[in-house]
């Protein structure tokens, strides 16, 4: 089996890793025009990156506001539980920053995926660099 860790840490450390990611995701495989990925609020977020044998594999990113964002996983390590595994690690983190509710804006898609780790759409759905998006939320018991 597959060794598997999650790092954290600033935009400093772990950027390269991340943006590498999220370029082939978010630009190449969806189109995302690149002025909307790189939004200029990196350096504020704390990031998370998954590796699989030392390999970088996916990403995602806390704002300090309690949003979560720019979850990303290589299309070759999809399908085995790794979105949970990043996304538990991330509201493990979220919890102890003092975070009573997180968010986030997930694809049309992925909504089964968030609501698998309870969270709830709501509101109407919207376009995201020309994607339908569902807003939800989570609030920590």
């Amino acid at each position: 089996m597959s060794e598997r860790h999650i790092t954290n840490g600033d935009w400093e450390t772990l950027g390269s890793a991340c943006s590498a990611i999220r370029k082939v995701v978010f630009i190449e495989e969806q189109n995302v025009p690149q002025a909307e990925e790189w939004d200029g609020r990196d350096p504020q977020c704390l990031h998370f990156l998954l590796h699989v044998d030392d390999r970088a594999m996916g990403t995602a990113r806390l704002l300090p506001d309690g949003h979560i964002g720019r979850v990303a996983i290589l299309e070759e390590a999809r399908g085995q539980g790794l979105g949970l595994h990043l996304m538990e690690a991330i509201l493990v983190a979220a919890r102890e920053a003092g975070h009573h509710t997180v968010h986030l804006d997930a694809q049309t898609y992925a909504i089964p995926f968030y609501e698998r780790l309870g969270f709830t759409a709501y509101g109407d759905e919207f376009l995201d660099a020309n994607i339908p998006h569902y807003h939800m939320s989570l609030r920590f018991q």
